[in-house]
């Protein structure tokens, strides 16, 4: 019979081929709004988190954001009463670690769902840009308050401004971006990321998630003050337990996310 450590490490195994499988054959320029709006960070949200808590990876080959021609016709009216683009912000409140792989154009709405995921990874050819005062309006899902603190004022305002787009070495050199790969790895390179992250307790994964997403809303005072109570929460679970004592006895830890 096996024991639960063996069946652990198959259940990931199968798991990170299903997300390598999904992934490559996805496009996600076609269906990343039916991503955000259609019900998978509804189940990201609950529940079942816990259960499928491998870090989601998304790749972006081009991705402009919201329909044109499906805004053409919406006034103020149905924008504000139907609350529109509001349910896209679902993703930046999923609890497990969000990686988005940008391959080649992230505009519009497609650069603020990129800026909602916790670590961006892009190719060397990925663009990026909010370009919608072009179209004789604005960001409307964060990209105003999201750019800006990611590259600051100066180079945000620049950007919403004139609609001019950044490539990826210029995004990595202000901070929107953590790396920049060939393309033919990008995808890659993030399931790494992904798999390196598993590793660790789900539990105290979304602690340090929650920690780090608090600095962008509270002050610092109010902030280190969150930081440390969830520090002091990790001594209550089993995960806190066992890395240390692992640590102590030179062995990796067998987490278990309680």
């Amino acid at each position: 019979m096996k024991d639960g450590r063996v069946i652990k490490q198959q259940q990931q195994q199968r798991q990170r081929r299903q997300t390598r499988n999904f992934i490559r054959s996805s496009s996600f320029a076609s269906c990343i709004m039916a991503f955000v709006l259609r019900g998978v960070c509804k189940q990201l949200v609950g529940p079942q988190w816990r259960k499928t808590f491998y870090p989601l990876v998304r790749s972006c080959s081009g991705a402009a954001g919201a329909d044109i021609k499906e805004m053409q016709d919406l006034n103020f009216q149905k924008c504000y009463s139907g609350s529109f683009l509001s349910s896209w912000n679902r993703l930046a409140e999923v609890k497990k670690p969000v990686i988005a792989a940008v391959n080649g154009y992230a505009l519009g709405g497609g650069c603020e769902i990129a800026m909602m995921c916790d670590i961006i990874y892009a190719g060397q050819k990925a663009q990026f840009g909010q370009p919608e005062i072009s179209l004789g309006t604005i960001p409307g899902a964060g990209g105003t308050q999201r750019l800006t603190r990611a590259v600051g004022k100066s180079r945000a305002m620049e950007m919403v401004l004139t609609g001019e787009r950044i490539t990826a070495d210029e995004a990595k050199q202000a901070g929107l971006v953590s790396k920049v790969f060939a393309p033919e790895v990008l995808v890659e390179e993030a399931i790494k990321l992904g798999e390196k992250i598993s590793r660790n307790s789900q539990l105290i994964s979304a602690m340090a998630k929650e920690a780090v997403d608090a600095a962008f809303e509270l002050s610092l005072t109010e902030g280190i003050r969150l930081e440390k109570r969830l520090f002091h929460t990790t001594f209550a679970t089993e995960d806190r337990k066992e890395g240390m004592t692992a640590f102590g006895e030179r062995r990796k830890p067998n987490f278990t996310n309680k």
